[in-house]
C-alpha cells in the first residue's frame, strides 16, 4: 500500500515540487503545506484521521503521534525530507534525492529479534565510603542496595541498605544477571549493641542486577560503556555521579535485549582438531562477548553490544548482523540507488551514518550549508557492520562514491580495514572515512569532494556477502583477472611448495570450507580459490610447512572450480599391484630404512615397505620368526581324556 505523503515546506524554507514528486514516486502527495504543526494543525488532524499516512517531518513526530492517539487513528510514519534533502544551499535538483529517500522509507525492514531481560533492582554500589554511601542513600528507596566499601570507612548505623567490605576480584554477566566474586569479604554483624565486622574470608560470591562502580579505577569489563547495567561515572564529577544514580534507579523491570548477531557454528573456521584458524572476531570484539568453544566461537548475547565488527570481518558468514538482518541493508542500498537514477539523477554519493551522524546532518542543515543534492544519507544501526561487501554493493548499484561518517563509539581500526579492502577491489577514491565532529566541517567536506564516475551499467548482486563481493568486483573491474588485496584479506590463493609437500592430505581433512580437496583415484591435492577463507588452518596443520597464502581476488571462472595444485605418481604394491601411497614418499622411506634399520635389515623385511597394508600383514604373519607367529596351540583336553587317565591308574 502506497501511503499518502503529507508534505510541509516548514514556513517556506523547504520548497518541494509536489506534482513531480508524486509522479516519480507513485505515491499520493498532499498539497505543499507550510505550518502543519501550528496554523494548519486541523489539516494534519484530518489527514491522520483518514488512515495510515507518512508525514514528511520528524521534528514534530511526538506532536503528531499524540494527535493520532487523541483521534484514535493509526500511528503515522515519519520521513525527514527537510534536513536530509531540502535544507541545503545547493541549487541543484533535489527531487532525485527526495525520491530515493521516499522509496527507502517504503521498505519493510524486519524487526530485530529480542530476548527479555529481567532486573529486580538489586544494585551493588562499589567505592570508598565518602562516595559510595551518599549514592546508596539516594537509591535505597527504589533499589535493593548493597554497598561494597573499598576502604576502611565506617558503615552507617541503619538498615536502609547492606554494607560489606572486600576485594572484588572479578565480575561477569550484564544487566539482570551480574555475578561478582569477592575475596577478604567482611559482613557487618548487626546483632547486639555494637555492630562489628566479621572475620575476612575469601571466595565470596553473589548475584546482582546493576553495578554502580564509583572506584574510579580499572573497569570491571572491557569497553565498560557498552556493558548494559554497568555504570562507571567519574567519582570526581558530581554531575556524572548524579546521572549514574538516576540511570540506576530506572533499571528495574523487564527490558528487551536485541539479539544483534546470528551465529552458524558449522560455518565457523576458528579451529579444527586443535589447529588454530580464524580469530578475527575474537581479536576485535570490544566487550569480550565472543569466546572460543573448540572448533567454533560462541557469542554471549547479554554481553554483546551490537557494534557489528565481528559480522563485517567474519570470512565464512558464521557470524552475521541480525538487528536488522544484513540482507535488508543490501536492499536499502540498492533501492536508494535505483530510485535516484529513476528520478533522473546521476552519479549519487552515499553517506553512511549512525544516529550520531544523523544528528550532525540535522545541525549542518539548520546552521550551515546542509548536504549537496547528490549526497544521499543512509542511517544504519551499527556503523561497523557496513563493511567491504556493503561498500562494493553500493558502488555496483550505481553510487559513485561511499563516504562513512565515523562516530565516537565506532571501532576505527575495523572500519579502516574494511575500507582498505573495498578500495583495493573498487579502486582509489571510491570510498572514504570521514572523521569529523563539527557539522560545518561535514558540510564543507561534502561540498568540496569530487567523486569519480559511477558504474555505467549498475547491477544488484545477491547472495552471501562473499558472493556479493565477487559479483560487485567483476562489475567494477570488468577487465581484471586478479586483484591484489591487503594482508589478512578473507580472499586469496593457497600456495603449495610442491618440493616439500608429501601429499599427506592432512590439510584436506581439516579445511573448514572445502576449498582443499583430494582425488580418490590418485595422489592429488586440489584447490578451489573462491571457497578459500584464508583462515590459516591448513598452513598451521601442514607438517612440512609447505603452505603459504596470497591475498587476492580471482575474478576468472577458474576460481569457481577445483584446480590441481600438486600431484604425484602413485606407488603400486610389489605383491598385488594395488596403488597405495606416493611413489616419491615410498622411495624416500625405502632409501632411509632398507638395510639401515634393524627391522628392515634383510631384503625380505625391506620389501615390506613397498607393500600395501593387506600384503604387509600377510607377509609379517607368514615370515620365519614372525612377531605374530608362535608354537602350535596345545590340544584341547576333553572329559574322555580325564576319564582315560583315571582308568590307566
Amino acid at each position: 500500500m502506497n501511503k499518502p505523503l503529507i508534505l510541509c515546506d516548514c514556513s517556506g524554507t523547504n520548497p518541494i515540487d509536489t506534482d513531480r514528486l508524486a509522479a516519480l514516486t507513485n505515491r499520493p502527495c498532499s498539497k505543499l503545506h507550510s505550518a502543519l504543526c501550528t496554523d494548519e494543525v486541523e489539516v494534519a488532524a484530518a489527514a491522520i484521521a483518514k488512515g495510515e499516512v507518512t508525514i514528511c517531518c520528524t521534528q514534530e513526530g511526538r506532536f503528531f503521534s499524540e494527535l493520532a492517539a487523541e483521534l484514535g487513528a493509526p500511528e503515522p510514519e515519519y520521513l525527514d525530507l527537510r534536513d536530509r534533502a531540502g535544507w541545503t544551499t545547493d541549487e541543484g535538483d533535489l527531487i532525485p534525492k527526495m525520491s530515493a529517500l521516499i522509496a527507502e522509507s517504503a521498505l519493510t525492514v524486519p524487526a530485530a529479534k529480542t530476548v527479555d531481560v529481567h532486573s529486580h533492582g538489586l544494585c551493588l554500589v562499589i567505592g570508598p565510603a565518602k562516595t559510595a554511601l551518599p549514592a546508596a542513600e539516594k537509591l535505597q528507596d527504589t533499589l535493593g542496595v548493597t554497598v561494597l566499601l573499598t576502604d576502611q570507612g565506617d558503615a552507617p548505623m541503619h538498615r536502609g541498605f547492606d554494607v560489606i567490605r572486600g576485594d572484588l576480584k572479578r565480575a561477569t554477566g550484564a544487566l539482570g544477571q551480574f555475578q561478582v566474586h569477592i575475596d577478604a569479604l567482611q559482613q557487618l554483624d548487626i546483632t547486639g549493641r555494637n555492630w562489628a565486622w566479621t572475620t575476612a574470608r575469601d571466595g565470596g560470591q553473589s548475584d546482582c542486577d546493576i553495578i554502580l562502580d564509583l572506584t574510579g579505577g580499572t573497569p570491571l569489563f572491557p569497553a565498560p560503556e557498552k556493558r548494559e547495567g554497568y555504570l562507571r561515572p567519574d567519582p570526581k564529577d558530581l554531575n556524572a555521579v548524579a546521572d549514574a544514580v538516576f540511570t540506576a534507579s530506572q533499571l528495574v523491570g523487564t527490558f528487551e535485549k536485541p539479539l544483534y548477531i546470528r551465529a552458524e557454528p558449522l560455518l565457523c573456521a576458528h579451529s579444527r582438531a586443535s589447529q588454530t584458524g580464524c580469530n578475527r572476531c575474537l581479536d576485535v570484539c570490544p566487550t569480550g562477548a565472543i569466546t572460543s568453544q573448540g572448533d567454533h566461537v560462541s557469542v554471549d548475547p547479554m554481553a554483546c553490544a551490537g557494534c557489528g565488527s565481528c559480522a563485517a570481518l567474519c570470512p565464512s558468514g558464521a557470524l552475521t548482523y541480525d538487528a536488522p538482518p544484513t540482507d535488508s541493508l543490501f536492499v536499502r542500498v540498492q533501492t536508494l540507488a535505483r530510485a535516484f537514477a529513476a528520478a533522473g539523477g546521476t552519479a549519487p554519493r552515499l553517506l553512511v551514518v549512525n544516529a550520531h551522524g544523523s544528528e550532525m546532518i540535522q545541525l549542518a542543515a539548520r546552521f550551515d550549508r546542509g548536504l549537496p543534492a547528490d549526497v544521499v544519507p543512509m542511517e544504519v544501526e551499527a556503523l561497523n557492520s557496513f563493511g567491504h561487501a556493503e561498500i562494493l554493493a553500493a558502488l555496483a548499484a550505481g553510487f559513485a562514491k561511499v563516504d562513512i561518517l565515523l562516530s565516537p563509539k565506532v571501532e576505527r581500526a575495523v572500519q579502516q580495514r574494511e575500507l582498505d579492502l573495498a578500495i583495493a577491489i573498487s579502486g582509489p577514491d571510491s570510498a572514504s572515512l570521514l572523521d569529523l565532529s563539527d557539522p560545518d566541517a561535514l558540510s564543507n567536506a561534502m561540498f568540496a569532494a569530487t567523486a569519480p564516475a559511477a558504474i555505467a551499467t549498475p547491477i544488484r548482486p545477491i547472495g552471501t556477502r562473499r558472493q556479493i563481493t565477487r559479483q560487485a568486483a567483476k562489475a567494477l573491474a570488468p577487465q581484471a583477472d586478479h586483484l591484489q588485496l591487503p594482508e589478512g584479506a578473507p580472499y586469496g590463493a593457497v600456495l603449495v611448495d610442491t618440493g616439500a609437500c608429501s601429499l599427506c592430505l592432512s590439510c584436506v581433512s581439516l579445511c573448514p570450507s572445502g576449498a582443499l580437496g583430494d582425488n580418490e583415484d590418485k595422489p592429488q591435492l586440489r584447490f578451489q580459490e573462491d571457497a578459500c577463507l584464508q583462515c590459516g588452518i591448513c598452513a598451521n596443520t601442514c607438517p612440512e610447512q609447505a603452505i603459504t597464502y596470497e591475498p587476492r581476488l580471482n575474478l576468472t571462472d577458474t576460481a569457481l572450480s577445483q584446480a590441481v595444485v600438486h600431484e604425484e605418481e602413485p606407488f603400486e604394491c610389489v605383491e598385488c599391484g594395488t596403488p597405495f601411497g606416493v611413489k616419491s614418499t615410498i622411495d624416500k622411506i625405502t632409501e632411509k630404512l632398507a638395510g639401515k634399520h634393524a627391522m628392515f635389515a634383510t631384503s625380505n623385511a625391506a620389501r615390506m615397505i613397498q607393500m600395501c597394508d593387506d600384503c604387509r600383514v600377510a607377509a609379517q604373519y607368514h615370515q620365519q620368526s614372525a612377531p605374530m607367529s608362535g608354537a602350535a596351540r596345545p590340544k584341547v583336553r576333553t572329559t574322555d581324556d580325564y576319564l582315560s587317565k583315571r582308568r590307566d591308574h
